[in-house]
């Protein structure tokens, strides 16, 4: 199993969890944010409780609160290397 989530992965999970079709791309620009592509909190938070059961572990505390999709990548990818 993949133990680092990627952009083009968090693309996916966003297409089947939040219902919003984002370029893989366009989630890798250092200035991109959650809001321009209208996920919210709680189309993060589907995306986290998608990723606790893949993992089977917890993921961070606050990751469904990123702004930015570098910022959420670095707290799932934090829980997800603590607990391997």
């Amino acid at each position: 199993m993949n133990q680092h989530l990627t952009h083009s992965e968090l693309a996916g999970l966003i297409k089947t969890r939040a219902g919003i079709t984002v370029a893989p791309e366009a989630l890798q620009s250092p200035t991109a944010t959650f809001e321009e592509f209208g996920v919210d909190s709680l189309g993060l938070l589907g995306i986290v409780g998608e990723l606790e059961n893949r993992y089977g572990r917890k993921i961070a505390a606050g990751a469904e609160m990123s702004k930015s999709p570098d910022e959420f990548l670095d707290a799932v990818n934090a829980a997800i290397t603590a607990g391997a």
